[in-house]
């Protein structure tokens, strides 16, 4: 990994970027900007793996996120054929539990990250050179029923979300 100050600039601008569209994904009342701007947080985060050297997964960050699920989700605003667009992406009265929620979360993770020894995991080992054919090998065997029973969830949520879809379409109807 490279740690140049080009590449230490490149962390910080990528991560304001990655904050500044994740707070706009979820204060927009959009929500096909709330997509956008979850496609842009999703880039965003490949570019961070490819300042790890994580060539192979910023390329599936940008498919499968940025390509298939904001697509996905964009299928499912079509599906459900809302008239008013501008208020699609609704917010409700659990603001402050929502509130306590994250202030919990960013005070255990900062826990997390002030005892962790990142001097120790930061050590200098190097990337190695067939990373995609170990990953794909690991899939294959070790984590072959990982892998498979995250497909049938997949699955099993693509077919909920169109029989969602296809109920409130009915009730449009009605």
């Amino acid at each position: 990994m490279e740690t140049s100050i080009y590449s230490v600039l490149a962390f910080y601008v990528l991560a304001a970027v990655i904050l500044g569209s994740a707070i706009l994904v979820v204060s927009m009342r959009n929500i096909v900007h709330s997509v956008l701007f979850l496609a842009i947080c999703f880039i965003a985060m490949a570019g961070l793996f490819l300042i790890l050297d994580a060539a192979y997964l910023a390329v599936i960050q940008v498919l499968v996120y940025a390509g298939a699920v904001c697509i996905m989700i964009i299928f499912g605003v079509m599906l459900i054929q809302r008239t008013d667009m501008k208020q699609s992406n609704l917010f409700n009265r659990q603001t402050f539990m929502a509130g306590g929620v994250v202030a919990l979360t960013l005070a255990v993770s900062g826990f997390f990250a002030g005892t962790t020894a990142w001097a120790d995991l930061a050590a200098n080992t190097p990337v190695p050179e067939d990373s995609l054919g170990q990953i794909g090998q690991l899939l294959l065997s070790k984590y072959v029923i990982p892998f498979e029973v995250a497909a049938l969830l997949l699955l099993v949520a693509l077919v909920g979300a169109i029989v969602l879809a296809k109920e409130v379409k009915a009730n449009v109807n009605d």
